[in-house]
């Protein structure tokens, strides 16, 4: 499926889910521009076609959560708020991910946190965080092995030929860490 056969498909639902959250009809028009250029940039990693929807729900309620952060407001999503527009009871890595990177040492999560989410250069995680340049890589590196070692643990992921992670999300029920 293309972006803009999603666009066709989705966008009027996108837009009114956005817009019941953050209230603006210029903020939706621009958290619905985010979106879909996040869904452009990371269609082809879909693997199963029919977690489209779920899918693309999920990163308007990042994008929505990342407006509410950048802005300094607090917002909540509950369970109500999705159940709408996500027909099924999915389980996915984002799920996964979080319940791991919870259950991630604070001494590992902070430099990941800092480092793959936020975009710092190691260095100047290390400067932040008041440590050695090599005690930073090396604790990044180790939340990355405990990452990929949740992933295994929770919904059986494996390390290919290559060493990268491949595997399908296991039903909720299944998973050890979401479940």
């Amino acid at each position: 499926m293309t972006t803009k056969q999603v666009w066709t498909k989705y966008a009027g639902d996108l837009r009114n889910f956005i817009l019941s959250k953050v209230k603006n009809t210029e903020i939706t028009e621009d958290i619905l521009q985010d979106t879909f250029i996040k869904i452009h940039t990371k269609l082809h990693t879909l693997k199963d076609i029919t977690k489209l929807k779920p899918w693309i729900f999920s990163i308007a309620r990042n994008s929505t959560m990342d407006h509410f952060k950048s802005d300094n407001q607090s917002f909540e999503f509950t369970n109500s708020d999705t159940e709408t527009y996500i027909e099924e009871n999915t389980h996915t890595e984002e799920d996964c991910l979080r319940g791991i990177l919870q259950n991630l040492p604070k001494k590992y999560r902070d430099p990941l946190f800092l480092s793959d989410i936020k975009g710092l250069k190691q260095q100047e995680v290390a400067t932040y965080l008041n440590q050695s340049l090599p005690t930073t890589k090396s604790q990044i590196q180790r939340a990355r092995k405990l990452i990929a070692q949740g992933f295994m643990d929770c919904c059986g992921y494996v390390l290919n030929e290559e060493g990268k992670l491949v595997g399908e999300v296991q039903d909720k029920d299944d998973c050890k860490v979401c479940g």
